[in-house]
């Protein structure tokens, strides 16, 4: 009996690890729903919680030659939606959406405490 042979290009890749999510029931982190059509990568993105969540797209190509994507990062404020889109010239190997806070603005002193 021969070993069965196994076409490598029709093995799925795993995306990259994605950070898992804290213990506690942290309230932060847009939903993401993520979507492939041919070439071009969709994230339809809502912010259910109180604080502004910065969301990007990031797009890995299966092609060595083919330029990956990193996107810019889109501010979502609470009960926000937004759209982001990326892609390759040929194939998507993966997609996923980073989270992270806005930096925090540093505050003005008050004049009297000079």
């Amino acid at each position: 009996m021969a070993p069965a042979v196994v076409d490598l290009a029709e093995v799925p890749v795993e995306p990259p690890v994605q950070p898992s999510r804290t213990a506690g029931r942290e309230l932060f982190g847009a939903d993401c729903d993520i979507g492939t059509e041919g070439s071009t990568v969709t994230a339809y993105c809502h912010n259910g919680y109180p604080e502004t969540d910065l969301v990007s797209l990031h797009v890995e190509c299966d092609r060595w030659w083919d330029v990956d994507g990193d996107g810019a990062a889109v501010a979502i404020g609470p009960a926000g939606r937004a759209e982001l889109t990326g892609r390759c010239y040929k194939e998507v190997r993966s997609a996923w959406v980073t989270h992270r806070r806005p930096p925090q603005s540093p505050r003005p002193v008050p004049s009297g405490n000079r």
